[in-house]
């Protein structure tokens, strides 16, 4: 299922009857009529990697529990309202606890890498942003050596591609601020694509971009049921869904059709 949801700076309109769509009363109240048959341009799109571009095979509890332990990984899981950052948890402690944290870290990103698939549609959305000229870079919070595993491994080179080694981590804005930069693209041309409310959805609001939420399970229940700094501008149950998305809801890269 797919859902447009608010975003106060650039709200469009468009009537799709394949899609259902939901408007919030505020965003239909701001939305002027000249607006409402413009789209807004899209320029480039920027992926988280784990449970975006790659089926989810990390047991990240498990993982948590390890580094953590059961006591303080249960309180850091309540207090997070069912999400962890672990690397913040990490960077408090002295360099002894560091080393063995990123050890045990290690170990399960490598079994991860050995388990590797793709997930399915993120091939054919890679030639789909190609063939318009639509940049595409990747944030993970995994290191570089999986970012290179994961190029090497099925052919598609996302660039920028930053990995923890960027600091700060998402949901910082600071990685996808750069890629725009990077780009020489503004942030509202741009929109992030991930698995997670409170790293990918919040780092792309924070940077003042698009974001789309990729929820295969349902996990998050209805967009009305969340809150506004976490609810996302798409969601989808499948990356083969942003195609509609794209191509419904945005003029794409407007200066290449100019140029022909």
């Amino acid at each position: 299922m797919l859902m447009l949801l608010p975003h106060l700076s650039r709200l469009f309109a468009t009537s799709l009857p394949s899609l259902s769509l939901s408007l919030s009363r505020t965003s239909l109240s701001l939305m002027s009529s000249a607006r409402a048959h413009t789209k807004p341009t899209l320029r480039g799109l920027v992926f988280d990697m784990d449970g975006t571009l790659t089926v989810p095979v990390i047991d990240f509890p498990a993982m948590y529990r390890e580094v953590l332990g059961p006591e303080a990984y249960a309180a850091a899981n309540k207090a997070g309202g069912g999400s962890v950052d672990i690397l913040h948890h990490i960077e408090a402690w002295g360099p002894q606890e560091q080393r063995r944290a990123y050890e045990v870290i290690a170990r399960f990103e490598q079994d991860g890498l050995d388990r590797l698939q793709i997930m399915p549609g993120a091939l054919e959305l890679c030639g789909f942003l190609d063939s318009r000229d639509i940049r595409r870079g990747l944030i993970t919070r995994n290191v570089k050596a999986a970012v290179d595993v994961f190029h090497k491994r099925f052919g598609i080179i996302f660039s920028p591609a930053l990995s923890r080694e960027f600091k700060p981590y998402k949901p910082d804005p600071a990685p996808l601020l750069h890629i725009c930069s990077t780009w020489n693209i503004p942030p509202n041309e741009v929109m992030m694509v991930g698995d997670s409310l409170k790293d990918d959805v919040v780092c792309g609001k924070r940077a003042g971009a698009f974001t789309c939420l990729l929820d295969e399970t349902g996990r998050y229940g209805p967009h009305e049921d969340l809150e506004d700094d976490l609810r996302p501008d798409f969601k989808v149950s499948s990356l083969v869904e942003v195609f509609t998305i794209l191509e419904s809801h945005f003029d794409l890269a407007p200066e290449r059709a100019q140029a022909v």
